[in-house]
């Protein structure tokens, strides 16, 4: 059985070594690793799932604007290790971190992924909301999702990493 936590700076690398095996080099190129360059993840967001020592799986969030106005967060990347896909444990820390995330007060999350896996969590076209990516993306993929009700009825632009959090 596994059980979630929040990051802890000694995860870091463990955490890179999972991505790299997932995800490869490549995945520096995608336009939400972009967004990210130069922030640090949201506080208390940022979860991994562990078997002992063994980390499985981890999920962060981080602060973004949309439009210059409106402040939210990316979820991304969540990673499982491929031998234990299939095993729930994506799914709870998705369903956990956003819970964590709605009871700090955050409004909405966007995300760029499978639409079939993450409606699940109520995540629907962000590009339907007016929002908009700085980087090449498959339409249907660039998702959000919100914490509050209401929260994307007024809330259209470009998404831009929140730099008034930055390192």
């Amino acid at each position: 059985m596994f059980k979630i936590s929040h990051e802890q700076p000694e995860d870091a690398a463990a955490i890179e070594t999972l991505l790299e095996k997932c995800f490869g080099p490549d995945r520096f190129r995608k336009t939400a690793y972009r967004i990210r360059e130069g922030l640090v993840p949201a506080e208390n967001l940022s979860l991994v799932a562990k078997q002992g020592d063994d980390l499985l799986a981890s999920i962060r969030y981080w602060p973004i604007t949309v439009g210059g106005i409106y402040d939210g967060l990316l979820l991304g990347p969540i990673v499982v290790a491929p031998e234990r896909q299939g095993e729930g444990i994506g799914v709870a820390l998705i369903r956990q971190s956003l819970k964590d995330a709605q009871d700090a007060g955050h409004r909405f999350v966007v995300l760029v992924g499978d639409p079939d896996y993450y409606r699940r969590f109520g995540f629907v076209s962000a590009f339907d909301k007016g929002m908009t990516l700085p980087g090449p993306v498959e339409e249907h993929r660039f998702l959000a999702a919100e914490l509050m009700d209401g929260a994307l009825n007024s809330v259209s632009g470009m998404v831009a990493g929140n730099m008034s959090v930055a390192v």
